[in-house]
């Protein structure tokens, strides 16, 4: 069975958010004691993932 495949668009700052935010995260869950695999990679994903340019049309 295929995984359903979700793209998300951001721009440079909502990025930044999403970047800042879930090492806010990490940093809570390494207080905590617990594991942060699932955060890291959820970081190494927006990290890497590739740049699309898009034009905006505004009506």
């Amino acid at each position: 069975m295929l995984e359903k495949l979700y793209h998300l668009y951001v721009d440079s700052q909502e990025r930044s958010l999403l970047l800042h935010s879930l090492v806010e995260l990490k940093n809570q869950l390494i207080q905590q004691g617990r594991y942060t695999d699932c955060v890291d990679e959820l970081i190494f994903k927006v990290i890497n993932a590739p740049t699309k340019r898009m034009k905006i049309e505004y009506i």
